[in-house]
């Protein structure tokens, strides 16, 4: 028959959830099976210390206990047997054999799916790498055959890459501040800033669990020519001011390669932007953002004699039309 959770714990029934958690960790710490490979009384401290924080860890569980409603294993006071339908929905830490004379312990989730408030503290004491933020309750450490091993460490690296790479998905190479290096295959879709993990490629667990991930985070070297902005381009197109009053065609190059002509409307301004669809980025959910084409009215260079004695005429025009008023 198991003992009473708060005894196993060290606490008194009155012990705040702060402290019964303080307690748990001090004693999975001490007993945890990886630092207790030939200790199997640890072991078996270790597994009353988690059965125990199974029950009076969790709030709810911890009021039925209190109320007399189930006892220390968390089966209900009034039935010698688990769950009542022949399931265990309290979970835990239990010893199952492996073999003739051996052991090992896991720990089962209860009907949720997570691991649960003892599976919160592992966590905390044996090492899970951050996932952008999200817990990964399960998936970031491996089973041991004496318990859980903790998970290796991320490496982190910066990548820069070149709007070619990005437009061609190529592969390139990051270097992590240890020295290793790693071939990378960038996705069609990709953002500046964004960080790309890659799972298992981080360091080895020092107890035997499973190696950390490799993080990379892609950063885009300024392009000559175009401008990035999400999954469009945008680029500066000159032209002269007969095309810019007359309208026209003009050969714009295109960021993956080839050339298009493009009809520049009459009596179009400086600054005046045309679109030319899908030849931007890749975009996330399919298909690729736009080429914005910016004009801009460049004066030749070196001058020209018939535009200069053009805007005179007109000039001296207009001030003997002002000065007839």
């Amino acid at each position: 028959m198991a003992r009473d959770p708060y005894t196993v714990l060290g606490v008194a029934k009155t012990a705040s959830d702060k402290e019964i958690k303080s307690a748990f960790r001090k004693l999975a710490k001490k007993y945890h099976p990886d630092a207790n490979k030939d200790d199997p009384k640890a072991r078996e401290r270790f597994s009353e210390a988690s059965q125990a924080y199974d029950i009076v860890g969790d709030t709810e569980k911890r009021k039925q206990y209190d109320a007399g409603e189930i006892d220390a294993e968390g089966k209900p006071a009034f039935a010698g047997f688990a769950g009542g339908g022949g399931g265990d929905p309290f979970g835990g830490f239990r010893r199952g054999q492996s073999g003739p004379g051996s052991s090992h312990f896991e720990f089962r989730s209860g009907p949720g799916g997570g691991g649960g408030f003892t599976d919160d503290i592992f966590s905390e004491l044996f090492g899970r790498a951050a996932r952008g933020g999200a817990g990964d309750r399960g998936g970031s450490r491996r089973q041991s055959s004496s318990g859980f091993s903790p998970k290796g460490s991320d490496i982190q690296a910066t990548l820069d890459v070149t709007l070619e790479q990005i437009l061609g998905a190529e592969k390139v190479t990051a270097v992590f501040s240890d020295g290793r290096k790693l071939a990378v295959k960038l996705p069609e879709h990709v953002e500046d800033g964004q960080t790309i993990r890659l799972r298992g490629q981080g360091a080895a667990s020092p107890m035997g669990g499973e190696p950390g991930d490799a993080l990379i985070t892609i950063r885009f070297i300024p392009h000559a020519r175009y401008r990035i902005d999400g999954s469009n381009l945008h680029m500066d197109q000159p032209i002269d001011l007969r095309q810019a009053v007359f309208g026209g065609k003009v050969a714009v190059d295109l960021p993956k390669g080839g050339r298009v002509a493009l009809t520049v409307p009459k009596w179009s301004s400086s600054d005046k932007v045309l679109r030319i669809p899908g030849k931007g980025l890749g975009r996330k959910n399919g298909g690729s953002g736009d080429l914005l084409v910016h004009l801009r009215i460049m004066l030749p260079e070196g001058g020209d004699a018939a535009l200069e004695q053009f805007l005179r005429h007109e000039t001296a025009e207009q001030s003997a039309r002002e000065g007839s008023i």
